[in-house]
Order: C-alpha cells, then structure tokens, then sequence
C-alpha cells in the first residue's frame, strides 16, 4: 500500500522538476511512511518525452527487495503501483514457465511482467486493489490503471505539455501551475449525495481516473480513458439455492485467505454486524493464532454496536480492543478534510478514522466487512424498493405524501429515531418512479432544498440537474429488475465513491492498509449471476449471506437487523457542538461565499436546532464545505 507520483511531460522537452516530484511524494508521506523511491527518465533528447515517477511505500510484501519503482529485465519499462494483487503467486508461475525473469518477490514486479506479455489487457488478470502508473519507454506511453472497484485512487490534470498525477489531490497541488478554480456542478453533487462522483473533482481541471478504467498518454497527450469491467446482472446461473450458498462460501473463503498474505502483523475491523462478522470468522478458521480484532463505539447506545462485537470475539476467541468515541467533531474535523482533500461529508468518517488509529498500534494490515451491502442487498433501502413496486402508489400526486410527511416531525434523537428519519424518508418518495425513488432516498439535499439556500449566482450557473447522476445509471445498468438495477447502480455509485473513499482515506492517513474481501471481483461476479429475490427474500435483506452462515455466526448475530456505521450528527449538533455550529456556519466568511442565501442557512440551522427538523447530516455538509474553503482557499 502506497502513494504514488507522476510527471509527464509529453509536450514541451522539458525535463522533470524533481523538486517538484519529490514534494508531491513528501505532502503524502502518510500513505508510505516506509520508503520513497524515484523514477527519473532520460532527460538529454530533445526529441523524447521526460518522465517522472515517485512513490511513498508503505512495506507488506517483500519487506526486504520491493523497493519501488520497479522494472522489467531491460529497465525499459518502470512502475509504480499502490495496491496488493492477490493473485500475484500464481501469475508469477505463469510467467516464469513463459520465460520471464523476476529480481524481486513482490506483487508489483508481476504487472510489469503481465504488461510484456498481455499488453493492456494485463489488467484482467489482476485480482486485487491498485492504481498503478507504468512508463513504457520504447511505445513512448504512459499506462495509468485503477482496481475494478475503484478501492485506490488516482488523480490528474494536464496542462502546458505535461501531465501530473497521483494518489491525493494535495500531491498535484504542490504542482505551481494547478488551476485552482472551483467546479460548482462538483458543490451540486456534494450537498446532494455527501460525495462528488468521478471524475469530477472540487477543481475545474482535476479528474479522477473512475473505477475499472485506465488512461493511455502519448507524445500528444492523453489519447483515450477506457473501461475495461463491468458487471452484468442479466447473466444468470443456472444453479439451485444450496450450491449457490457452497459457491459463496467458496469464493469468500479463498477471497479472505489472499488478503491474510502478508509479511507484517494483521487484524480486522468488527462491528458485530454480519459482514465483518463472517470475515473475522473466516480468518480465525484460517489462521493458527488468535484474531486480533478492533471495534468502535458510542455512549449513545442506539449508535453503538460494541455489545456485538463483544459476542462475535468471544465467539471466535479474538484478541479484542474497543475504543469509545466522543462528541470531539471540532478538534478532528479539521485534521480530516485536510486528509479528504475535498469536500466530503460521510459522518461515518470520523469513527472510521479512529478505528483505523486504534487498529495501526497493533497491526498494519486490517481485513473488513465493506461490500456486503452491496452484493447482498442489505440496506433498507432495498426493502422499501420493493414495497413500493408492489404498491401503486405512485397513482397519487407526489404532493400529497410530502404533506403526509409534515404530519411525523422529529423532534429530537430517541429510541425510535431511526425508523421515523427511514419512515419520513420512504414517505417523501412514493409518488416518484422507482429510479427517482432511490435518489431521494439516497440525498441529502433535495433539489427543492438545495433550492432554498442557494444564491441567484449558484441558481443561475448550474446548468445540469445532479440526480442526472443516479438516473443515468440506473437506467444503464445491465440488468432487468428494479432490484438488480439498485445494487448495480450501488456498486458504480455509491461504493466506490463514498465507501471506499473513506475507507481509503481514514486508513492511509494512519499508515494502515485496509482489505476488503467482499470485494473480490469474482465474488461480485458471481452475486451479479444469481436471482434478486435469493439476496432480498420476501423481506429479508442479505437473505443467501445469511442462510451461507447461519450455522457459523452466533444466532445473535444472525438474526440482528441493520444498524449500519453511523454517528449522532443531529444529536451531537443540537447540543454539544452547537456553538461551535454556529461559529462557523452563521459568520461574515460563509456569508461572502457566492453559493448560498445566507438568511435561508440560517433559517435551515435555526429550524435543527430548535428540534422542527432534523438537518443534522445536512449542516454537517456545509460544515464540511465551509471548513475545506478556509484549509484549502481562503
């Protein structure tokens, strides 16, 4: 696990700034705390594009001889990868039985290998998480590649001849030439997913490779971005229930077992709900030593899963550690935009951090539950996706339920909350289509919302709707049912671009490599094969998950609802952190800021704050925003 660096400069013969290469890699010193390594092209030809490459490493395979960059037998091809491949062991005997020679142990060496020998599509024989950077010397290529899930990140821009990447926006910011002009489409599409999708990014002239794509730059610049996966649901096994329970327990053992390759100390994080559960569990049946597992908490019991995890440790006799978090949003947040680079507002950020910090102090590889949601369909959502395609509800005008909804205030965090925000929620919806449904299930701030507190200005330019974004996707996903076309549009959407972020982020910036087994490409494949109602059964979510291992988990556990990873945003922000709120949101500094009708946030905040509604997560998106304007702007 790294962050890596680069500098191309195809178009200009000039040679690499190795200040400036050398200051990308030191601003995202967190990602590589073990080693930094430099790639330096010839800089003499007039003729030739001048090539930089830099990396930060952080050490789990080949602690010894996997010094980065790496290269091939006649040093004509150099990379640097951030990422684990998995499967590295059995390609590199591929690869020696075709002739090729390895100076290394290391995973990364073998794409270099796979790339002499397959070209581009090298790529479809990787199984892992990576982003990776090769120079080809002889084609006069630069070769940029991203994971299927989009689990490592990639960033770039290019300008005046050359092309600047790496791993974090901050590292391109060292670049003097960056324009910094902020893209307001990427501010929409913040406020209304908490997330801004690929390839946009907060800057005009800064993408994001997406998921599952690669980028090929030539002496003219780039030439093309291709896809090079995707799945597709209308492919249907023909297989019965039971041997669909033994695959998945297949897949997800063998899964597990590549990402406990390591030459560091391992652990995993557990929530004691059922994904991490089964992973944990799955470690500990492979492994000789106890598990050593790491879990995080509350003093709010209606967020807090500790007393499940306790049961799931006991149960697989882990060496458990728990850590409670408190109210300390002020002191952290700061810290944390600075790390996310961008605005993003998943609150569940700030315990995903700590977890991370708690787990580095014992191990530097840790295994999770990501992606269970969303090959399963576990969330609400889906439940409440198929309740309203059964029902006609949408003969009725949209209008009415929103005043139904007007009839369920929330007044403040209860034992109840939770099912009256997802009562509130789905009600709002259901006189909308499937696909719209999903969006205003999934935003936070609806267009009519956003409408209210934004300027003339912002009015004015945005041209483009934001729930174009989910629409467009669901309505592309290859697949036939509404059920299907929700988990596809998940996993393009919502995983890769506000899950794995997090977890990216809240991980490297402690130096932590975070592996996710549910992830697996071949299990994604294979969960895309099989029938909508085996996953969502009646109206059990994660129906075949659970019957796979209902005689493995603790019944407790088994049968448990979702919970999911959140924190007491409303709670935490109509109480102890009010006035630090009201410090930041109702000053002279928003007030200039072009985007919003400053009388509307206030009205929005004092609305929360008076227990009328519930904005909790909405103000902490513009805590978020304003917060990343002064770290980042001004």
């Amino acid at each position: 696990m790294c962050g890596i660096v680069g500098i191309y400069n195809f178009g200009n013969n000039k040679p690499v700034d190795k200040d400036i290469l050398r200051k990308m890699c030191e601003v995202i010193k967190h990602r590589g705390p073990d080693d930094e390594g430099y790639y330096l092209g010839p800089q003499s030809s007039a003729h030739s594009p001048q090539t930089g490459l830099g990396i930060r490493r952080l050490a789990i395979i080949d602690l010894e001889t996997g010094h980065q960059p790496i290269h091939n037998e006649e040093e004509t091809i150099w990379i640097v990868l951030n990422g684990e491949i998995y499967n590295f062991l059995d390609l590199r005997k591929d690869l020696e039985i075709k002739g090729h020679r390895f100076y290394t142990k290391t995973d990364t060496e073998t794409i270099v290998h796979l790339y002499e020998e397959y070209g581009y599509d090298c790529l479809k024989y990787l199984r892992g998480m990576f982003a990776f950077a090769l120079w080809d010397s002889q084609r006069k290529q630069l070769f940029l590649a991203r994971d299927r899930l989009g689990k490592k990140p990639l960033y770039y821009f290019e300008k005046n001849g050359s092309l600047y990447f790496a791993s974090e926006i901050k590292a391109l910011r060292e670049v003097p030439i960056l324009d910094q002009e902020i893209e307001l489409e990427a501010i929409d599409l913040f406020l209304t997913y908490q997330y801004i999708p690929s390839p946009l990014t907060i800057y005009k002239n800064v993408r994001r490779l997406p998921p599952a794509s690669y980028l090929i730059s030539g002496k003219n610049g780039i030439e093309r971005i291709s896809c090079y996966w995707e799945l597709n649901f209308r492919q249907k096994k023909i297989i019965t229930f039971p041997e669909a329970c033994q695959e998945i327990r297949n897949i997800l053992t063998q899964a597990t077992k590549l990402r406990m390759i390591a030459d560091v100390p391992l652990g995993a994080f557990l929530s004691g709900g059922h994904d991490s559960s089964i992973i944990v569990g799955l470690m500990a049946e492979n492994s000789t030593k106890p598990i050593k597992t790491f879990s995080i908490g509350f003093r709010e019991e209606n967020f807090s899963e500790l007393k499940y995890a306790r049961i799931v440790a006991r149960h697989f006799s882990t060496e458990h550690t728990e850590l409670i978090v408190e109210p300390k949003m002020a002191e952290i947040l700061p810290q944390l935009i600075w790390y996310y680079d961008q605005p993003f507002a998943d609150a569940s950020m700030i315990p995903s951090y700590y977890v991370a910090q708690a787990t580095r102090k014992y191990v530097t590889v840790a295994l999770n539950g990501d992606g269970g949601d969303e090959n399963f369909c576990g969330y609400l959502r889906y439940q409440a996706i198929k309740l309203a395609s059964i029902l006609p509800f949408e003969i009725i005008k949209p209008e009415f339920y929103q005043k139904l909804v007007k009839l369920f205030p929330l007044i403040d965090t209860t034992s109840g909350i939770h099912k009256l925000r997802y009562f509130r929620r789905f009600l709002g919806a259901l006189g909308e289509s499937t696909p719209v449904r999903n969006i205003l299930w999934h935003c936070f701030f609806t267009n009519e919302l956003k409408n209210f507190i934004y300027s003339d200005f912002m009015k004015q330019k945005l041209k483009k709707n934001a729930y174009d974004y989910l629409l467009n996707t669901y309505h592309l996903a290859k697949a036939n049912n509404p059920i299907d076309k929700i988990s596809y549009t998940d996993i393009i959407t919502y995983l890769p671009e506000d899950l794995l972020v997090k977890m990216d982020i809240a991980s490297m910036a402690n130096s932590l490599e975070a592996r996710s087994p549910f992830l697996d490409h071949k299990l994604l494949e294979f969960t895309a094969s099989i029938p909508a109602n085996w996953k969502l059964h009646n109206w059990t979510t994660k129906y075949l998950l659970k019957k796979t291992f209902e005689n493995f988990l603790p019944k407790e556990i088994i049968h448990r609802g979702k919970q999911g990873f959140g924190i007491p945003v409303g709670k935490w922000l109509r109480n102890e952190l009010k006035d630090y709120v009201k410090q930041i949101l109702i000053s002279e500094r928003l007030s200039n800021r072009p985007y919003f009708n400053f009388e509307n946030i206030k009205i929005l905040l004092e609305n929360h704050f008076s227990g009328k509604e519930d904005h909790g997560y909405r103000i902490f998106a513009l805590l978020v925003l304003e917060l990343w304007h002064r770290i980042f702007i001004y």
